[in-house]
């Protein structure tokens, strides 16, 4: 059972990042055949919504602590860097670049959040330890990854499929479209932003779940907010009627999907991964997001994989691996000092009893 616990986080991290790559793939396929990215990020956190209301209505009623105005103006902030601007600046960064190079710049996620939770000391880094060694060189190494995997284009090695089981039309979706120059870097830019965005949503939830321990309950606040956020921008700057109107269709599903597994699942398991490991600890497992989609791609879009991606994905995996073993050092650590504390403790009270 402790044992269970103890990998809970790892493997939640990583289903995930597994439900993210879907995401990425299945936004590029609903944006490129027309869907407003407003209205899908209004539409999937309202589905989510009626998930965790009644869910966090019925689980957490003993355990949720009371709302304030200053605990819902936090919730409210970190809607807003997390959902609200994180997502429609991807999504508008989604429309220029292909879904592998968008979450190749996710690479940008683990260092910023890295060095926001340094600032805020967060986390504690001694190079002289072996432990802050590791975290530091597996960054560095998970980073490096992340971009030859992107920028690097060795020789061709392998494909899954022969043709594409999906077709898409759009202006500028795969590694053999051909982009103008102006509209790539524009895509990366937006890109970077809403990954910078996303690094601020690490820190701030590990810091509103310290004054609201209430994860399902804490997420339905944030999709209540991103529903009505994303829809006062929805207004401004897409007045069509005609964008709300659902058909079935990949819109739907995609709408669907990310309101079920992404603003829900997703959303559920960062928080309890964050609360539980720390917000770099979540941080770092989003380059694996570029390995997932690459094979994605491979297996539904026929891309044929570099040897470049092979040494890239290692490289991630390595860095990753690293980082995962300084903090679960500095986890041991931790254990063994509060050990200590209640054997401090307990023999005082035996020598001083009252």
């Amino acid at each position: 059972m402790s044992s269970m616990k103890a990998i809970a986080p790892y493997l939640g991290m990583i289903v995930s990042q597994l439900a993210y790559g879907g995401a990425n793939i299945l936004g590029k396929l609903a944006i490129e055949r027309g869907l407003s990215y407003p209205v899908l990020i209004v539409y999937r956190h309202l589905i989510a919504m009626t998930i965790f209301g009644p869910l966090s209505y019925v689980l957490e009623r003993n355990q949720r602590p009371p709302l304030s105005l200053s605990i819902l103006m936090k919730i409210f902030v970190l809607t807003l860097f997390g959902a609200t601007i994180h997502l429609n600046v991807f999504y508008l960064g989604l429309d220029y670049t292909p879904p592998t190079a968008a979450s190749a710049l996710s690479c940008a996620i683990p260092a910023l959040t890295f060095t926001l939770a340094v600032l805020f000391r967060m986390e504690e880094v001694k190079i002289k330890n072996a432990k802050g060694r590791a975290k530091i060189i597996g960054a560095l190494v998970c980073i490096t990854g992340a971009l030859l995997f992107t920028f690097w284009q060795g020789p061709l090695l392998l494909g899954f499929v022969k043709r594409p089981l999906f077709i898409v039309q759009g202006k500028n979706f795969g590694h053999g479209s051909k982009h103008y120059k102006d509209d790539w870097i524009k895509g990366s830019v937006l890109i970077f932003i809403a990954n910078a965005t996303f690094s601020v949503w690490f820190i701030l939830q590990a810091k509103v779940y310290e004054v609201y321990p209430a994860t399902l309950s804490m997420n339905a606040l944030i999709c209540f907010f991103a529903s009505l956020q994303s829809a006062t921008l929805a207004l401004i700057f897409d007045r069509n009627a005609s964008s709300w109107k659902l058909e079935w269709n990949i819109q739907l599903i995609t709408i669907i999907y990310s309101g079920i597994v992404i603003s829900g699942l997703s959303y559920y398991l960062q928080t309890s991964c964050i609360s539980k490991r720390g917000p770099v600890f979540a941080a770092m497992f989003s380059p694996l997001n570029l390995v997932l989609v690459a094979l994605f791609s491979a297996f539904f879009f026929a891309e044929r994989l570099h040897l470049s991606s092979l040494i890239g994905a290692f490289a991630i995996i390595s860095g990753l691996y690293m980082v995962l073993w300084g903090k679960s050092k500095d986890r041991d650590g931790k254990e063994s000092d509060e050990e200590l504390q209640i054997r401090f403790l307990s023999s005082s009270t035996e020598c001083n009893p009252k």
